[in-house]
């Protein structure tokens, strides 16, 4: 017996009932040879932590856009904040680790530049329309490894087309990532808030902190305890209602006193209009973009999608690059 055989004879003998045993994994599209090493959960994992779309990640942004400070969150540090309050759920549930942190790892890979600004300006203009998290299956079934995708588990895949608010994950450890990925942003939002001078702990409505907590730490504590408590042996990943209702209430408010405010937000428009810009004149002007777009276009892939890969895997300062190259005159040369 190999270490993968061992690793999957104590998933059967720890795990809860309602768990995905990396064993019986629905598989990948293309057949491999499994690693005598690492599960089938594991290699998703480190496929996605080692692709160049993840590493992009680290100069998207998440809420602030080109925020004066090092302490901000950006894509990166908050997919790491999804997937380490993910894993501590999964954890005490008893239910497979690996598949919950690949999906919390992959979940926002196919997000744009200037975080939902970003999305907004590409949804408006491709006939398709674009959501990120159909944009993140694509990227690790179509775009990664110049086209090769990395051939993830249907698991994994489901829980990252899944997490949004209005998906149905057919697993328990998508389920997690859903509510994990919603309780990271909600508190990590206000802390940065607060770094920036938005807001204040006291601006919070106190029918949520009340319940909730008067810190961020407090805040997770008390929602990660209640998820648990209400998740425990059941077969399905839930709060309680109060929690639930709480977490729903301090949303709306970001919704009304961050995510819309000015002075937080007052770039955004620039770079919506940006970022069409640039979809505009790639979709005139495909011989602009790298030989790989190209050859997917004269493959027979619709150019505005094919646009609409190469902006989404811009980071910030890439996209504000290639809008001066396309845009901005520059000194002549001989």
């Amino acid at each position: 017996m190999n270490i993968r055989e061992k690793l999957e004879a104590w998933e059967h003998e720890y795990l809860c009932e309602y768990a995905s045993f990396s064993d019986q994994s629905l598989g990948r599209d293309v057949p491999e040879p499994m690693c005598d090493v690492r599960t089938i959960y594991q290699r998703d994992r480190d496929r996605i932590l080692h692709s160049k779309s993840f590493r992009r990640l680290k100069q998207k942004t998440q809420v602030f856009l080109s925020p004066e400070g090092d302490h901000y969150r950006t894509r990166l540090t908050h997919t790491l904040e999804v997937s380490q309050t993910a894993r501590t759920i999964a954890r005490a549930l008893r239910l497979n680790e690996e598949l919950t942190e690949a999906i919390a790892l992959g979940h926002d890979l196919g997000h744009t530049p200037f975080g939902h600004a970003g999305e907004r300006a590409l949804n408006e203009v491709c006939s398709r329309g674009f959501r990120h998290n159909e944009q993140s299956i694509r990227v690790v079934e179509r775009l990664e490894k110049k086209g090769k995708g990395l051939n993830l588990t249907k698991e994994v895949r489901d829980g990252i087309l899944n997490h949004k608010t209005t998906g149905h994950p057919s697993t328990l450890e998508g389920k997690i990532v859903q509510l994990a990925d919603k309780i990271a942003y909600i508190n990590h939002d206000i802390d940065d808030a607060i770094r920036g001078g938005i807001l204040q702990e006291s601006d919070l409505p106190l029918s949520c902190t009340d319940l909730l907590g008067k810190s961020t730490r407090d805040r997770l504590n008390t929602i990660i305890h209640d998820v648990i408590a209400n998740s425990e042996g059941k077969g399905d990943v839930v709060c309680s209602p109060d929690i639930r209702q709480a977490m729903t209430g301090l949303r709306s408010f970001l919704f009304d006193t961050v995510y819309t405010n000015p002075v937080a937000k007052g770039e955004e428009g620039k770079a919506k209009r940006m970022l069409q810009e640039l979809f505009g004149y790639y979709s005139s002007h495909p011989e602009m973009m790298p030989e790989e777009y190209l050859e997917a276009i004269e493959s027979g892939q619709e150019r505005e999608v094919v646009v609409c890969d190469y902006i989404a895997g811009m980071t910030d300062n890439y996209a504000v690059l290639k809008f001066q190259e396309a845009f901005e005159p520059s000194g002549w040369k001989r």
